[in-house]
């Protein structure tokens, strides 16, 4: 693991995700810039010393040293944006499988780069883009797929949070901080932090990749130097038209992504405070309530479900789907066999590309007098 160290936030989260199978052991890392830090970490971590790094220059270098059979075989990079590809690019360079936590990098052109990177390096690459590991997403992304609702019209998807509502970057929250931080995040604040996981969604679930965009971004809270709050009309490759909306001030509010798509026959409609459950509705008959854990879904929410029917599937086992599905995959390719589909469901360079390139266009768009902007990479 690179960064993740003691006070970091999703450090932890990666790496119950991926304790979760025991498919992984956390062997060595560079947790922390601080050298010191990097250190304490890794003994909390029950590391071996020699294997915790005072940088991920130095855990490529002495990695490289040991024996195949020793030596690591997947890095996982859970750092602030602008410390993404450097990482990234040399793990793929010297032959180690990829994690990363999204956005994939901190520009379009090092999103381009590092995919290309990817792709001539022959190892597998994640984006850990979490709700698509959700049973009911990969319910509603087949249920689309497979034609019931028709041709798609309209998209919906909203992730409404509210603990910037205040000046929390002045109050020496180091999440707050690195997060409103352009030379940390980017160009973007909420809008890569959040509105990159909507923007995911929304393409993911409906099978669909948006063409052109419209934006209204706005900084909210006083002295804040990155966007906090945003609107974005979208229009889809087939012609359906949609909106996505990604806000860090709305007081009261928690963490509640929802979508709902809509074709000529109908719609769906999840959202993360009931995630178990996916509401189907019809154009000439009662809606229906899909849950988790029933034997009617699908071989891709079967796969992705890991307790009975009424037990709460929640983020960190959507955060373990990725984790355990790479490892498939993986595992798969070391013994010349051929993944599963189900398997090879997760986030990759292609999503982490248009990810970086919905930022930027979003950007833009907001910046802009005439507003509407075709989406190009």
């Amino acid at each position: 693991m690179i960064g993740g160290g003691e006070g970091a936030f999703i450090g932890a989260v990666h790496r119950i995700a991926a304790q979760i199978d025991n498919q992984y052991e956390l062997v060595c890392g560079a947790f922390s810039s601080d050298a010191e830090k990097s250190r304490r970490s890794g003994q909390a971590l029950g590391i071996s010393n020699d294997r915790v790094y005072a940088s991920y220059q130095e855990l490529f270098e002495r990695e490289n040293l040991l024996p195949p059979a020793e030596r690591v075989e997947v890095i996982s990079i859970v750092t602030p944006n602008h410390l993404h590809f450097q990482p990234a690019k040399l793990a793929l360079e010297n032959g180690y499988h990829v994690i990363l936590d999204k956005p994939m990098t901190f520009s379009l052109e090092e999103a381009i780069e590092l995919k290309q990177i990817a792709g001539k390096s022959g190892r597998s690459f994640c984006l850990t883009h979490t709700y698509t590991g959700y049973p009911m997403i990969k319910e509603a992304r087949h249920f689309i797929r497979s034609g019931q609702l028709g041709t798609i019209k309209k998209i919906y998807v909203e992730y409404p949070q509210g603990w910037l509502s205040t000046f929390e970057e002045g109050k020496d929250n180091k999440q707050a901080a690195w997060r409103t931080d352009p030379q940390k995040s980017g160009i973007a604040g909420a809008m890569g932090d959040i509105g990159t996981h909507a923007f995911n969604l929304a393409e993911y679930v409906s099978n669909l990749q948006v063409s052109k965009l419209c934006a209204d971004i706005n900084t909210v809270v006083e002295g804040r130097r990155l966007d906090d709050d945003g609107t974005v009309l979208l229009k889809f490759s087939n012609g359906a038209s949609g909106m996505l909306l990604a806000t860090q001030v709305a007081a009261g509010e928690e963490n509640n992504l929802r979508i709902r798509v809509y074709g000529e026959n109908g719609g769906i409609e999840w959202q993360q405070s009931d995630a178990n459950t996916l509401q189907v509705k019809w154009l000439n008959k009662p809606a229906e309530v899909w849950r988790t854990g029933s034997a009617y879904l699908s071989s891709y929410a079967q796969h992705n479900t890991r307790t009975p029917a009424g037990h709460p599937e929640g983020y960190l086992e959507a955060f373990a789907n990725l984790y355990r599905n790479f490892a498939l995959t993986v595992k798969a390719g070391l013994e010349g066999r051929v993944p599963e589909e189900e398997w090879l469901d997760f986030p990759g360079a292609e999503e982490g590309v248009r990810g970086m390139a919905f930022i930027e266009h979003v950007i833009r768009s907001g910046q802009s007098a005439e507003k509407w902007t075709d989406f190009n990479i």
